[in-house]
C-alpha cells in the first residue's frame, strides 16, 4: 500500500474500523499497563523514574526495528526515547509524555495505597493514574500499533518519555530537545491531562516573582517607632494586582479559537475560562513575615505566579513589574522563572489530524482551544515544533484518590493512533 493509498484508506474508514476494533480488544492491556506504571513510585521530587523507564523498555523489547534509548539527564532522572521508521522517508512525529508525578502527600488521606493501581468499577486509582501514566499507556499502545502498520506510513515516529516534567521539564523534555536528535520532529502529540473532547493547541506563559520587604522592628504597641515590612509588602502586592487589568491585544486567530471553543470547553475547564485565557492573572501563592503578633515585622516575603496570555511577552511584563515595584522603598524582587505564551495555528496539519481523529472516535463534538495550565508542549513550541495536547480527563488531580476513567484509555489511544497515521500518510 502506497502512502497515498494508506491516507485514502484512513480517510475512508477502511483502516479506522480495524484499528478501533483492535484497540477495543486491548482494553485490559491498557488497564494493566497503567496499573504497572502507577505501582512504580516516581514522585517529583526526586523524579526517580528509573523503574518506569525500565518497565517501558521491557514492554517495547519485543518490537522489531525499534531503537530504544534510556537517557539519564541527572541521576536519578531517566528519560526514554524509542524510534521506529516507516516504509519510506518522510516527516517525524513525536509522541510525548512524562513519567514523573506529583508528590503523594499524606498517605492516610488516600482510600487505597497511592501506588495500588486499585480498580473500582471504571475508576483506576493511584498517584499518576491520570497525570499521566494512563496517558503514557495510550502512547505505548499507539507506538506498538504504528510499528505493526509501518508499511502503510512514511517517515519516523519517536516515543519520547520525560523523567522531569512536574518541576518544569529542565531535565526532561528540554534536556532531550537539546541533546537527542530523535526527540525533535516536524510535530508533536502530547498526552498530558485535559480532555479528548478539547485538544489544546496553545498555553499561557508564566513569570514567577519573589518579593522581599525589609522594615524596622519595634514593639507592637509602639508602631510609631518601627517600619512594618508587611505593610510595605502589601503595597507591592496591590501594585502587582493591577496587572490583571493590563491591556492585552489578543491575536485575532487566538481570540476566534477561544470564542469558538467556549461552549464546549468551559463546561470542562470551568466558567470564565475564555476570559482567563485572554488576560494576565496574578496569584500570590505563598507569604511570610515577622516574628510575633506583638512585634512590628522587620521582614516579609511573597512568591507570585503571573500567567501571560497570547498577545503579551515575558519581557514586556517584566518591564511592567519593574515599573510597578521599583519606586517602593525597602522592596527588592527577583524573577525566578519565565517562559513565553505559545501557540500552534489551528490550520497546521497536526491540529487538523487530531481534530479529524476526534471526529472519527468521539460521539460528541470536539474543538481545539488554548490551555490554562502548562505542559511540555510549551517547550516544543518554543523550539519551533508545532504541538497539540490531547489526553485523559483528570480526577482529583494532585490530591488524594487521584483516578482515571478507564473507558477513556481506549478512546484516547484511538485518537492518538489515527492522528499518527493521518499525519504520517499525508503527502
Amino acid at each position: 500500500m502506497t502512502g497515498q493509498d494508506a491516507y485514502t484508506a484512513v480517510a475512508d474508514g477502511e483502516l479506522t474500523s480495524r484499528i478501533a476494533q483492535q484497540i477495543d480488544e486491548s482494553h485490559d492491556e491498557l488497564v494493566n499497563t497503567t496499573q504497572t506504571l502507577v505501582r512504580i513510585p516516581s514522585e517529583t521530587p526526586p523524579s526517580d523514574t528509573r523503574g518506569c523507564t525500565s518497565a517501558v523498555a521491557q514492554m517495547l523489547s519485543g518490537l522489531k526495528e525499534v531503537d530504544t534509548k534510556i537517557i539519564t539527564s541527572e541521576p536519578p532522572i531517566d528519560n526514554l526515547v524509542a524510534t521506529v521508521r516507516g516504509a519510506r522517508p518522510g516527516k517525524r512525529l513525536i509522541l510525548n509524555g512524562h513519567l514523573d508525578t506529583y508528590p503523594v502527600g499524606e498517605v492516610s488521606d488516600w482510600s487505597d495505597s497511592p501506588f495500588s493501581g486499585a480498580l473500582h468499577g471504571i475508576k483506576l486509582f493511584g498517584r499518576g493514574s491520570a497525570d499521566m501514566k494512563g496517558g503514557v499507556a495510550c502512547l505505548l499502545k499507539t507506538f506498538q500499533l504504528m510499528c505493526e502498520l509501518r508499511e502503510t506510513w512514511s517517515g519516523e515516529l519517536s516515543l519520547v518519555l520525560a523523567g522531569d516534567e512536574e518541576s518544569m521539564g529542565t531535565l526532561g523534555s528540554q534536556f532531550l530537545l537539546d541533546t537527542v536528535p530523535e526527540a525533535r520532529g516536524d510535530a508533536m502529540l502530547n498526552a498530558d491531562v485535559g480532555s479528548p473532547v478539547v485538544p489544546r493547541i496553545g498555553e499561557k506563559g508564566m513569570i514567577w516573582v519573589d518579593i522581599f520587604a525589609t522594615g524596622k522592628p519595634a514593639h507592637g504597641a509602639h508602631v510609631h517607632r518601627g517600619e512594618n515590612a508587611i505593610d510595605t509588602l502589601r503595597q507591592a502586592m496591590d501594585a502587582l494586582s493591577t496587572l490583571a487589568s493590563y491591556p492585552v491585544k489578543t491575536p485575532e486567530e487566538v481570540a476566534r479559537t477561544i470564542a469558538m471553543a467556549k461552549g464546549i470547553s468551559e463546561p470542562l475547564g470551568g466558567e470564565g475560562e475564555a476570559e482567563i485565557l485572554q488576560q494576565i492573572t496574578v496569584n500570590f501563592g505563598r507569604i511570610g513575615g515577622g516574628q510575633s503578633p506583638n512585634l512590628v515585622p522587620d521582614w516579609g516575603e511573597v512568591n507570585v505566579d503571573i500567567r501571560l496570555p497570547m498577545g503579551v511577552s515575558a519581557a514586556e511584563i517584566e518591564s511592567e513589574i519593574s515599573r510597578l515595584l521599583s519606586p517602593l522603598a525597602s522592596i527588592r524582587f527577583q524573577i525566578t522563572r519565565r517562559y513565553e505564551p505559545t501557540w500552534t495555528p489551528p490550520d497546521h496539519p497536526i491540529v487538523k489530524a487530531v481534530l479529524s481523529a476526534c471526529e472519527n472516535v468521539l460521539d460528541d463534538a470536539s474543538v481545539a482551544n488554548m490551555r490554562v495550565g502548562a505542559s511540555d508542549a510549551r517547550l516544543y513550541r518554543a523550539a519551533g515544533i508545532p504541538t497539540v495536547v490531547c489526553g485523559l480527563t483528570p480526577h482529583n488531580l494532585g490530591g488524594p484518590d487521584e483516578f482515571v476513567d478507564v473507558s477513556e484509555l481506549t478512546t484516547v489511544t484511538k485518537i492518538h493512533t489515527l492522528t499518527a497515521l493521518r499525519f504520517l500518510t499525508e503527502s
